[in-house]
């Protein structure tokens, strides 16, 4: 065929055919996405304070950059909850890939609150004793170097600082933003990456044990990047089956009421193969964020090799992220298919909690023995999801902001006992620190009750919530397990406020730090919060019942 008989067929089709109309622009609520554009914002100002401002002045101006930024966040998220956002005005916004409604708002405000008093403990530089009249905190002096070269001995004695710490958490915090208000699987997707590139980075940058940092971080990357590829395949696959992304249209699809069939995936919409398959694989990809058996096996490793300040945030703030995303699936996307996948998570919830407990018991390293607290404390909130009621989110949501606080303050305390190696984490160096420092003991006692469900504290508040919520969604059977899941934890627990109070104290064991106000200001948040949801729990349960509803 010649070349202008081809010219002329593409002439006569464009005639034929409809005239072009103009391409819409997009419809964003600029409004209704303020607090994760603030944060986002700050995060490049925070980039351009590394290129542009002198050495010297970073690390205040970094700090200054993110408190401030998060505190806006936070009060963004306020004024949209009083603006009815949360109840009778949530909606989808950003042509369909947001969501702002009361789960969203509630778990954004939770991660926001998180991030700020990550900030202070990221910002802490009275611990370590000064090098070459340097104060220095918990990073590397130059992340690029190599641990142990010339290099990195010259910028330590030149006073260097990793301030790109704050730009990275704040990057983080952004992508955790969105993770859980996503309201389509590519968002859903954009925003795991978002927020897990800097959780990596941050995992290698720590001062102290840089190999097993950097070994941490390794580890923690490669498992994430398996994680990550299982969550796109399930999402093609998801794709194929419903013919879209959006989670109201698979939604649709999977209970039969769908009304308009992509042509190009006739063939494959509605082949439950590629539901379940696709299901699995998402859901897979979720359950490693939050630490469950069986894709927990990077969560002690890398708790005790990253940063403290890194470790207790990402602790706090990524079960929030990735427990308000695995609802929204469920409960959104997925109530057509509760059937299905009811019985798996009930076996995942089973052994996460009991494995949790069970192996925590053979730890020797605080920070090892809080990461398997955070995996069981996974199952206990998977008995929430479990319950597939509006009391079971409400529940899941109360638990995620009473265990964000406890956990960022209890790693804060750990920060806090030093050797000459810098933090003493074998738990034989804990024994007898109730009578070196009372008042240090007395607050890890008070996080560690709260991390057994002692009465009085948020713990037991949260855990009588989401197996209350339980037991009345018919998972009785699952109560009973989490109970005695609880009844081997608190005996870890309780094992260590008896070695810290009731051992005697060796000549050679660590001292416990001063800290500056900010990490105080970390820890004091975390033992007001833990008392206050424990002794007075109602308004923050009607508030988490009000927030309780996803929008359609």
């Amino acid at each position: 065929m010649s070349a202008s008989a081809v010219h002329s067929l593409w002439t006569t089709a464009a005639t034929a055919a409809e005239p072009i109309s103009k391409i819409d622009a997009p419809k964003i609520e600029y409004a209704q996405l303020s607090p994760t554009l603030i944060v986002i914002g700050a995060a490049v100002v925070g980039v351009l304070v590394e290129a542009f401002v002198p050495r010297k002045s970073r690390y205040y101006t970094q700090v200054f950059v993110a408190v401030v930024a998060l505190a806006a966040a936070f009060s963004a998220v306020v004024a949209l909850a009083a603006g009815g956002y949360g109840t009778t005005k949530a909606h989808i916004a950003a042509m369909g890939a947001i969501a702002v409604d009361g789960p969203a708002l509630f778990l954004q405000g939770t991660i926001l609150l998180a991030g700020i008093l990550g900030v202070f403990t990221f910002a802490e530089r009275r611990l370590d004793p000064q090098t070459h009249g340097n104060r220095v905190d918990a990073f590397a002096a130059q992340a690029a170097s190599v641990p142990g070269s010339d290099s990195e001995k010259a910028a330590v004695k030149a006073g260097f600082t990793t301030t790109e710490v704050f730009p990275l958490l704040l990057f983080a915090i952004s992508g955790m933003l969105v993770f859980p208000s996503a309201n389509d699987l590519l968002t859903l997707f954009v925003a795991l990456e978002v927020f897990s590139l800097p959780l990596y980075l941050l995992c290698a940058v720590a001062r102290r044990k840089r190999l097993m940092s950097q070994e941490a971080a390794v580890k923690y990357f490669l498992l994430g990047a398996f994680a990550s590829a299982f969550t796109l395949f399930g999402i093609a696959l998801l794709y194929g089956y419903a013919g879209s992304m959006s989670y109201a249209k698979i939604a649709h699809v999977v209970d039969g009421t769908v009304t308009e069939v992509n042509p190009a995936l006739a063939d494959t919409m509605g082949n439950d193969v590629l539901l379940l398959i696709g299901t699995a694989l998402v859901v897979m990809g979720l359950l490693f964020k939050v630490g469950a058996v069986p894709f927990h096996m990077w969560t002690p490793d890398v708790y005790q090799g990253a940063p403290t300040p890194v470790t207790g945030f990402m602790a706090a703030a990524t079960k929030v992220a990735a427990f308000g995303a695995l609802l929204r699936l469920l409960y959104v996307v997925l109530p057509g298919l509760r059937w299905d996948w009811r019985p798996v998570m009930w076996a995942v919830a089973i052994v996460t909690m009991l494995g949790g407990a069970i192996v925590a018991i053979t730890q020797t390293d605080i920070k090892r023995l809080l990461a398997y607290s955070s995996i069981a404390h996974a199952g206990f909130i998977l008995a929430g999801v479990i319950a597939t009621s509006p009391d079971g989110v409400s529940s899941v949501l109360f638990y995620l902001g009473a265990y964000s606080f406890v956990t960022i303050g209890a790693f804060a305390v750990v920060t806090l006992v030093r050797d000459a190696g810098g933090e003493a984490t074998h738990l034989s160096k804990w024994a007898g620190l109730g009578r070196r420092s009372p008042l240090v003991a007395a607050v890890f006692a008070v996080f560690l009750l709260a991390f057994a469900g002692i009465p009085l504290t948020s713990g037991f508040a949260g855990k009588f919530a989401v197996f209350r919520a339980a037991a009345e969604g018919g998972a009785s059977a699952l109560v009973v397990v989490g109970v005695i899941s609880s009844a081997i934890a608190a005996f870890f627990y309780i094992r260590v406020i008896v070695l810290m109070f009731f051992s005697e104290p060796k000549p050679e064991g660590p001292t416990v730090a001063v800290p500056s106000p900010l990490t105080m200001t970390a820890i004091a948040a975390g033992v007001v919060v833990t008392l206050v949801l424990g002794v007075a729990p109602q308004y923050f349960l009607d508030l988490a019942s009000q927030a309780g509803v996803f929008v359609r």
